[in-house]
């Protein structure tokens, strides 16, 4: 994952300090990209601890369409939401704040988000209020018509922005079929290098990696392009730490080959193989 530190000394370098809606402060770049070849590896950071389970349960839930922050919990924790009252998910600091700050009426066994991600991945809601289901379009379009250059689903439904508890980051992503590989370019308009950058990366990995199996694919590259891509002045020292050490080889990424809808994955379907990293830090692993 040299991709990954290089992306965090070029914005050392190159950065500019610019002040945000946290009163941190960043440093920050407009405009980079990177490249993953799949076929090489899965692309997770081996130089900070990531928690693999957390990525999954997330990105389950994103297609299972879901905007109740204790789905994502029962998915994550494999238990019933009776059982989950003290858990906490990634998205649980959005369900109690701006979720709140939207009117939603959360409790402890359901915490709405409004339309993020997964509503808008599976249930678009259009102007004459016909629901569209863009990623089972996505999938069809690829089985049907892979060399269309419209495979593209979109999170950015402007209608629906201030109803978010959080708008969507990762935007825009659009799919690409060349020589039977499945190849994946996402747009993030926001990206926080040190915590979420090594997530996304790896999320959209997944995802590229699961579509193209149940499209009877190969895995070509995904290609990760940002807006402003950025440091927060509190993470300083830990992307100093991040640059001094050396990344691992690119781990295994199986996939349950039995699975054909992409509705019918589960965390068991997926396991993380010749994982290595840094002494100091481990992976939470899938399973």
């Amino acid at each position: 994952m040299k991709q990954y530190l290089d992306l965090l000394q070029y914005i050392l370098d190159k950065g500019v300090q610019k002040a945000d809606r946290t009163n941190t402060g960043t440093q920050s770049v407009f405009g980079y990209q990177m490249r993953f070849d799949l076929s090489e590896g899965f692309p997770l950071v081996t130089t900070k601890k990531t928690h693999l389970k957390a990525i999954i349960s997330e990105l389950l839930w994103f297609i299972e369409g879901s905007c109740d922050e204790r789905r994502l919990a029962e998915i994550h924790y494999g238990d019933s939401r009776e059982n989950l009252m003290d858990k906490k998910t990634v998205w649980s600091a959005n369900a109690d704040a701006q979720g709140k700050a939207l009117g939603y009426k959360n409790s402890d066994l359901f915490k709405e988000l409004g339309p993020i991600y997964g509503v808008q991945w599976r249930s678009w809601s259009g102007a004459d209020g016909k629901k569209f289901d863009q990623l089972a379009t996505v999938i069809e379009q690829i089985k049907t018509n892979p060399h269309s250059r419209r495979i593209i689903l979109s999170a950015w439904n402007v209608a629906q922005i201030d109803h978010m508890a959080l708008p969507p980051c990762h935007t825009f992503f659009q799919f690409f079929v060349a020589e039977g590989k499945l190849s994946c370019q996402m747009y993030q308009r926001s990206a926080d290098v040190f915590l979420g950058v090594p997530f996304n990366i790896a999320s959209y990995a997944l995802l590229t990696m699961m579509i193209a199996q149940v499209c009877g694919l190969k895995v070509g590259d995904f290609v990760h392009t940002f807006g402003d891509v950025h440091i927060y002045a509190n993470h300083m020292e830990q992307v100093k730490l991040q640059l001094s050490r050396s990344p691992y080889a690119k781990p295994k990424m199986r996939i349950n080959p039995n699975i054909k809808d992409i509705n019918d994955f589960r965390m068991q379907d997926f396991e993380l193989v010749d994982y290595k990293c840094h002494d100091a830090i481990k992976a939470v692993m899938a399973v």
